[in-house]
């Protein structure tokens, strides 16, 4: 596998080695001793699957309370997925980082606990399978919108269809303090 540590710190964009035939393909999505070795030691505790049309951002949100540490793959479709730096003190605070995941290249990114995850989806339809360190806390979760000027996140579309929830997120400036 290849590993791509990007200029968020912790957050890596890992490439899995694909075997691939006439037949079809077999990889690893996730085996724990290669990601401890490539500084991922982390336990899932909960996977996630997300399925969205066209357009749909999703995002961007974060847990205040048991904050989560995040293993996204695109497994259908593609979608162009984001991680924000909202720890506080740190010296890339309020940057992003972006990648495209899609169902061909079987690209993931690693989301550490601290960031703002979010992602909209560039094909017809788009399913998205994530694994997380904590369990979802209803009531716990935070959220940036996603057009706020202060990230200037270039999003790869205009006018995305948005959750009424996501629609009324806070600026960064206005949201929910994280404590990581």
């Amino acid at each position: 596998m290849k590993v791509i540590d990007t200029e968020l710190p912790g957050v890596k964009v890992i490439e899995p080695k694909v075997f691939g035939d006439h037949r079809g393909f077999f990889l690893e999505t996730y085996n724990a001793a290669r990601y401890r070795e490539i500084g991922i030691d982390v336990t899932f505790v909960q996977d996630n699957h997300s399925k969205s049309s066209k357009g749909v951002l999703r995002g961007l949100h974060y847990q205040v309370v048991q904050p989560q540490d995040k293993l996204v793959q695109c497994v259908r479709g593609a979608v162009w997925d984001v991680a924000v730096d909202l720890r506080p003190g740190s010296a890339t605070f309020g940057r992003w980082f972006g990648v495209e995941l899609d169902e061909a290249s079987h690209r993931q990114i690693f989301v550490p606990k601290g960031f703002a995850h979010g992602f909209c989806v560039l094909t017809d339809e788009a399913e998205i399978m994530y694994k997380c360190s904590d369990l979802y806390a209803p009531g716990g979760e935070g959220g940036v919108i996603w057009d706020d000027p202060e990230l200037a996140i270039a999003w790869p579309i205009d006018a995305p269809v948005l959750s009424d929830k996501d629609a009324a997120l806070p600026r960064l400036k206005d949201a929910r303090p994280a404590t990581f």
